[in-house]
């Protein structure tokens, strides 16, 4: 059996309005198309359920319009909720403002996902497997209620569980108090470039990759998402490793890291070699950015097709398991 990839983070809802411009303060500006669709975390769910991973969402969910189209999404992707709808608020949601030059500007509004409390943690800590590899976003450390209880839910995964820390945009927000310990038993941390030069003050993303292992166990591994340029690698100590990007014409970067991590989680679970799985996961986001829309990350199948005569083709062409 290979393991399951489970998510202790947030799916809400994106609600996606492209405008020509941003508005002045108190103006108003006519959006030129808008839709509404799950995102956060669920893209990292797909991207690891389309190439064949067991997917598990071990946050919360709410009771209205949202909350039934975050479970309706998970339903069509074959990705099990672990803990029951909240019944007393919708799940929250994101207004993200597209304007003509592609640049996207958020507003977050959380709902029944900022809820979290001891009984679930326990829900969640009871029903991990010590081969699963747990996904943590900075996201849900960020949240005031939510951050102490997913630091100590790291901090207490059973010993054979792999986890995944991606900080993400808000990383200097993040408590140190809650950031250290998560760092302590953090198995692989993935960081785009701006993230890996906030965490450490470096310019070079080398370097950067050696500072960001220096702060975790003996033996964890750093990825640092460098966009069509692919990936820094550094496992176990050793010098970082560049793997090769796959360089596209993009039309939507949105979720392009979340593709990363989710493709980089199912390979590792299937019992492929770091390397590879960084490799593809570059492939499995060049992929997803030239898709528009949400979790537009590859199938197994489409991921090979785009790969073609590569020799990582073969590689990944059929699931392993460890």
């Amino acid at each position: 059996m290979s393991g399951r990839v489970v998510l202790a983070g947030n799916v809400i809802v994106d609600v996606v309005i492209e405008v020509p411009h941003l508005p002045e303060r108190g103006g108003d500006v006519i959006g030129t198309g808008t839709g509404a669709t799950p995102g956060g975390g669920f893209n990292t769910l797909v991207a690891a359920r389309r190439l064949d991973a067991e997917a598990v969402y071990a946050g919360l969910h709410g009771t209205g319009p949202y909350g039934e189209l975050v479970r309706k999404a998970l339903a069509e992707e074959h990705i099990a909720a672990l803990l029951p709808a909240r019944t007393d608020r919708d799940s929250g949601f994101t207004v993200a403002l597209i304007d003509s030059g592609g640049e996207r500007t958020f507003v977050t509004s959380f709902g029944a996902e900022a809820t979290l409390d001891a009984a679930d943690t326990s829900a969640i800590t009871a029903d991990l497997r010590p081969d699963d590899l747990v996904q943590l976003s900075g996201y849900g450390l960020v949240l005031p209620g939510n951050g102490p209880l997913l630091s100590r839910l790291a901090a207490t995964l059973p010993s054979g569980a792999t986890l995944c820390l991606d900080p993400g945009p808000l990383v200097a927000d993040i408590p140190e108090s809650l950031l250290s310990p998560v760092l302590a038993r953090t198995d692989w941390l993935s960081v785009n470039a701006r993230e890996a030069r906030i965490m450490t003050g470096r310019d070079d993303l080398r370097d950067a990759a050696t500072a960001l292992g220096q702060r975790l166990a003996s033996g964890a591994g750093v990825l640092v998402r460098a966009d069509k340029d692919g990936c820094l690698l550094a496992t176990a100590g050793q010098l970082p490793t560049h793997v090769p990007g796959f360089p596209v014409t993009s039309v939507d970067s949105n979720g392009a890291g979340d593709a990363h991590t989710g493709a980089f989680l199912a390979l590792l679970g299937q019992g492929h070699d770091p390397f590879t799985a960084a490799h593809a996961a570059n492939a499995a986001a060049a992929y997803a950015v030239t898709q528009r829309g949400p979790a537009t990350a590859p199938s197994r199948t489409e991921l090979v097709e785009f790969l073609g005569d590569h020799p990582l083709a073969e590689k990944i062409a059929g699931p392993r398991t460890r």
